[in-house]
């Protein structure tokens, strides 16, 4: 059936990534224009929304860290390439808008900020194992252990955003 709908295994991947990359471009679009919300919660909101992604949504995040890591060439590559691009212009516009209201430090380093928050989550749902290992967490059953991981990193990244971004301590 996949060979009937989508022609190659390449072709069912870019469907996916379309999919998943226009869902995310609404999202943060429509948090850019939420004028209820403060600079920082946008922030904790953007952090939040993607660690319940990627934790939601263990095999594609793995999926796609796969082909970051193995397909620097080719249609996926390249749509993987404009969606990163896309999502990190929209979230500029957040930071900007933080800037300008006085919210954010000057000389956000966009690029490096949104690799934070990607390389962390990734990594985090890559190698939960040793995580799990390395804390003494064995024993606890996976239900509770993926709650526990996904408080401790949103806690942890939003410390990090806070220090970045803003002058309180």
């Amino acid at each position: 059936m996949m060979s009937y709908y989508f022609c190659s295994k390449d072709k069912l991947l870019e469907a996916l990534f379309t999919y998943r990359g226009e869902y995310i471009k609404l999202k943060l679009e429509s948090m850019i224009e939420n004028k209820e919300l403060g600079s920082m919660e946008k922030m904790n909101w953007l952090i939040d929304h993607y660690i319940d992604k990627v934790m939601s949504q263990q095999c594609f995040s793995r999926i796609m860290v796969r082909e970051q890591v193995m397909n620097h060439t080719g249609a996926t590559a390249e749509l993987i390439f404009q969606m990163k691009k896309r999502n990190q212009e929209l979230i500029g516009r957040m930071i900007h808008e933080g800037q300008r209201k006085g919210e954010f430090k000057k000389h956000i380093d966009v690029p490096l900020l949104m690799a934070t928050l990607i390389g962390t989550a990734n990594s985090m749902v890559t190698t939960q194992h040793y995580y799990r290992e390395i804390n003494n967490l064995s024993a606890m059953p996976d239900a509770e252990f993926q709650k526990h991981v996904r408080k401790k990193l949103t806690q942890h990244l939003k410390k990090i955003f806070k220090a970045i971004l803003t002058n309180e301590e």
